[in-house]
């Protein structure tokens, strides 16, 4: 009689039968991790950025070339604590160019004599609310209790207004928000899905989508929300260089990242960048670290650069053209330097596979047994068994991303 093999785990099955979703439990626990962490992220951002919004070293003018705008705006510098920054004008065409270069965010204009009889004008309140309604309405705050105190009341004039279907101007912002959904979306189908196909294949896919979502982009700026009533051409060109250079990032990323790719574009292209994009507050009015992103992240450069496009006759144009750029071509490097890597994970792996192949054949022919082919045919599950896998994982990233 052969003698009774003792099983060196006895628990082991009774541990299964006990606990028969343990497995599938541990997977789905695992994977919400990422949806915890983006609740994180985006409540910190949002939070961070738009919770108290307060101005800091706004800057406003007073027009006026006498001792009262002088006596005026160093009144005013002294009460507002660093919350404005304020200068004088000597003339109110100044003060107008000014606000049209963004330069100065609102100007009050001391009231003066008529040429009629004497009689004195109303104070007016110069603004520019193209460049932000918000930092318009902040001005006007401040300004209107001191028009009161001086018994008139403030006329408020906007040099620079937006379109007739956009009042707040905060359509460019929300623009901005579909473009990037359906960029960074885009990421988790061209990077999981089309992981099979070389990264030159994929780049070029990434360059095909960004080329519909700006055009869709420019379509909803244009003929179906009129955002936008001219300088299509040019939006269509910041639109195009802002997702190219949001899907060449991800896509490049996600060779690294893999499941993890989705958490990553959130993180660079929603929680940092709509709160420092300037689409709702501009940058005076949020704290020292959305502020500083502002000056050089992607999205400020397309909301900055469309709004001087249609509304500020270009000025400071290229500078946000060229954020947009230098985005764009470190979306290539990262693409670039994922594909290098690729190659040689794939010579690597290749590598391995011939030794591996190499030591079964001398294996197969120094001992041929009937468990031979058994053996093989249980080592061919697991191939599928990860391949499954990775079709899950891939399923679940697209789905947590659009």
């Amino acid at each position: 009689m052969s003698p009774v093999r003792s099983d060196p785990h006895p628990d082991h099955g009774r541990d299964h039968r006990r606990n028969p979703h343990a497995a599938g439990l541990r997977h789905v626990l695992t994977h919400l991790i990422t949806p915890l962490l983006m609740c994180i992220g985006m409540g910190l951002a949002y939070l961070g950025a738009f919770a108290n919004p307060a101005p800091h070293d706004l800057p406003v003018a007073v027009v006026g070339s006498g001792q009262s705008a002088q006596l005026l705006a160093q009144s005013i510098n002294g009460k507002a604590a660093g919350e404005l920054q304020v200068r004088t004008v000597a003339h109110r065409a100044d003060a107008v160019d000014q606000l049209r270069h963004q330069d100065i965010f609102g100007a009050y204009v001391l009231k003066g004599p008529t040429a009629h009889g004497g009689q004195r004008q109303a104070p007016e309140l110069l603004v520019a609310t193209a460049g932000s309604d918000t930092s318009a309405t902040v001005v006007q705050k401040i300004f209107t209790p001191l028009a009161a105190a001086q018994g008139q009341p403030l006329k408020v004039t906007d040099v620079a207004p937006t379109a007739k279907d956009d009042p707040t101007g905060q359509g460019i912002f929300f623009l901005l928000v579909a473009i990037s959904i359906g960029s960074y979306a885009s990421v988790a189908v061209i990077g999981g899905a089309g992981a099979v196909l070389p990264m030159r294949l994929r780049a070029l896919l990434a360059a095909g989508t960004s080329l519909v979502v700006s055009v869709l982009g420019v379509l909803f700026a244009g003929p179906v929300f009129h955002l936008v009533d001219h300088g299509l051409w040019g939006l269509w060109g910041m639109a195009w260089l802002y997702s190219a250079g949001i899907l060449l990032i991800g896509v490049g990323l996600h060779t690294f990242l893999k499941r993890w790719t989705t958490l990553g574009v959130m993180a660079l292209f929603v929680m940092l960048n709509f709160t420092s994009s300037g689409g709702i507050f501009r940058p005076e009015m949020q704290n020292g670290f959305f502020a500083a992103l502002h000056s050089f992240w992607n999205g400020a450069g397309f909301v900055e650069g469309t709004r001087s496009h249609v509304y500020f006759d270009g000025h400071g144009l290229a500078g946000h053209v060229w954020t947009l750029a230098i985005w764009l071509l470190a979306g290539a490097a990262v693409v670039t330097v994922a594909g290098l890597a690729e190659r040689r994970r794939k010579a690597a792996e290749n590598e391995a596979a011939e030794r591996a192949t190499a030591v079964a054949a001398a294996a197969v022919a120094a001992t041929v047994t009937e468990a031979g082919p058994r053996a093989g045919a249980g080592r061919g599950g697991a191939p599928r068994e990860t391949a499954e896998q990775a079709a899950e994982e891939e399923e679940m990233e697209e789905a947590v991303g659009v």
